[in-house]
């Protein structure tokens, strides 16, 4: 009988509510929202959204660090780059180019959250209204302080988990 395995997928990491992020085996200490997580995300709650989160694309800082190994498409960040998070607007939940007419969050930034970012596909296929945008998986604070919504790992692990060929996270429900 063949062993059976809680990591099906070695491609998929598994993220636990208490902030364990694990993939093929090793576990890593991941930040997640600042509402815990959630299976009913929703637009500006903090939560991070409980389910499987396919890993659509990687954006980086060509400015700061080399081109990460990953196993998804790659491409470096602007300093126009944004991403719209106005419930309201055509471009909801999209990356855009700034300046912006509608509520949006800056991609290229003067901290280091952003220099490495895993874009998850949560409420992308299509977007609906207020159920939650910009969930990234990026560079956590050094104290591991809550994001608003997405998962963050320190920059090594980052790096590590993302050229282990990570394709997905599957958050889990509390």
């Amino acid at each position: 009988m063949p062993d059976a395995t809680p990591f099906p997928d070695a491609s998929i990491a598994i993220v636990h509510p208490d902030g364990r992020f694990i993939l093929e085996k090793k576990i890593w200490r991941a930040a997640l929202g600042r509402g815990g997580v959630r299976a009913d995300k929703r637009e500006g709650d903090g939560a991070t959204p409980a389910g499987l989160l396919p890993l659509r694309r990687v954006l980086y800082r060509a400015d700061r660090l080399a081109i990460p190994q990953t196993s998804v498409p790659r491409e470096p960040l602007a300093p126009d780059d944004g991403w719209c998070d106005d419930p309201t607007h055509a471009d909801y939940n999209r990356q855009i180019r700034l300046p912006h007419p509608a509520g949006h969050e800056a991609l290229w930034r003067d901290d280091t959250l952003y220099d490495l970012i895993g874009v998850l596909g949560w409420n992308d296929d299509p977007p609906r209204p207020g159920r939650g945008s910009a969930i990234f998986l990026h560079v956590a604070r050094p104290d591991f302080a809550p994001t608003a919504g997405c998962v963050a790992l320190p920059l090594a692990a980052l790096r590590a988990v993302l050229a282990a060929g990570l394709r997905g996270v599957h958050v889990l429900a509390p």
